[in-house]
């Protein structure tokens, strides 16, 4: 290709560029306007799009004004909802302290028994006679300790002999305490009040010390274990009010407070386990159901502005600011994204104006035109005021 052609099709190329910064730029009306070039064939992109009768077809900002928004202020992490599950305030597995075999049950499944209860019973024969043997070689220890205490009297027995009687005597009364005590042991009680759940093991059974006779809930009030994300951590305290509807029946909510704080994060979830109690007086709950708990916070308070305020430079985010009416930059750290407002980390007021369009006529403290404020001209001399006095 020759060099004419190549000069040519640069030559267009320019041409056409020109004409769509003019066609499409804003603000290229007005420097066209001071380099002398009026009349164009075709409206700039300054002048905006008009609808017939002369309206606009649009809130575009129009050549030499800007549109604003106010400032709100805004409110986050107030509110923290999580699901968590409940379980009783305290639960017992009831196990036997020795082996052997399950003669008789006392209690059914679903009855409320009291701390002490006897809940079934254990063979107890060898323990029986252990007990009986135990209570004679007692009894024959102490009268064999009056003899001796006779003896002394009459100067027939030592002294060392009687503080032998003694402590046989001692001896025989520990024995008969551990022969009732594993007597006793063959009972198997309840050691918490509460309502004994299904029965997993029937009389007859040969059980062991690690085998579980019943379950025992005390649900008179229900634990709720939930976990909250750490930036509450330091917002959950012990003592804090709550409330928690359970799913299973989601038109009661029912009240209640924070009654324990994990003190670590958990590095897996970066969550934090908190332990909630709640009331149950009706006995309308149960261990196991999960909750829906709700918690309110003063919270952390931030300027909000339209996301179309942002705007991005070397050193950051920014917004311009409309201050006695001219532009002031204002730098700005984003805290939260939203569809509708961003909030910012930044010396704004609310209610404070903010440019959203005509971003491109914003200059460190130039005055600005705010569409729908501009100011009207002052008539000219002479100039009728009114249709009135035009026709008076």
């Amino acid at each position: 290709m020759s060099i004419w052609k190549q000069l040519a099709l640069i030559l267009i190329a320019v041409v056409v560029a020109a004409g769509l910064w003019a066609r499409f730029y804003p603000g290229a009306g007005d420097q066209l306007a001071r380099w002398g070039m009026r009349g164009l064939p075709f409206e700039t992109a300054s002048k905006g799009a008009e609808a017939p009768g002369g309206r606009e077809t649009g809130r575009r900002a129009p050549q030499g004004s800007v549109i604003t928004a106010p400032v709100v202020e805004e409110t986050i992490n107030d509110r923290l909802s999580a699901i968590g599950t409940g379980r009783a305030v305290r639960s017992v597995q009831v196990t036997p302290f020795t082996s052997g075999r399950m003669i008789q049950f006392l209690v059914n499944s679903g009855e409320t028994v009291k701390p002490g209860d006897v809940i079934a019973k254990l063979d107890s024969d060898a323990e029986e006679i252990a007990a009986e043997r135990a209570a004679l070689a007692l009894k024959d220890a102490e009268a064999r300790l009056e003899r001796m205490k006779a003896l002394l009297r009459s100067n027939t027995a030592t002294t060392v002999q009687v503080t032998d009687a003694e402590l046989a005597v001692d001896n025989a009364r520990l024995q008969l305490r551990e022969a009732e005590l594993n007597l006793s042991r063959r009972s198997i009680e309840s050691p918490i009040g509460g309502t004994v759940g299904i029965l997993p093991i029937t009389a007859g059974n040969y059980v062991t010390s690690q085998t579980v006779i019943a379950t025992v809930d005390d649900r008179s009030e229900i634990l709720i274990d939930f976990w909250v994300p750490e930036r509450f951590a330091s917002s959950v305290k012990v003592g804090s009010p709550l409330t928690a509807t359970s799913v299973a029946r989601p038109g009661e909510t029912f009240s209640g407070e924070v009654s324990a704080v994990d003190n670590r994060i958990e590095t897996d979830s970066r969550t934090l386990h908190v332990q909630a109690r709640i009331t149950n007086d009706a006995d309308k709950l149960r261990a196991g159901m999960s909750f829906q708990v709700s918690m309110q916070f003063p919270g952390d308070h931030y300027p909000a502005v339209n996301p179309l305020a942002v705007q991005w430079g070397t050193d950051g985010a920014y917004v311009w600011a409309v201050r006695d009416g001219a532009a002031q930059r204002v730098s700005v750290d984003i805290i939260q994204r939203n569809t509708d407002s961003v909030l910012v980390k930044a010396p704004l007021e609310a209610g404070e104006e903010v440019v959203t369009e005509g971003l491109h006529l914003a200059r460190q403290g130039v005055k600005l035109n705010i569409l729908g404020r501009e100011t009207k001209p002052a008539p000219a001399s002479g100039q009728k005021l009114s249709s009135t006095n035009s026709s008076s």
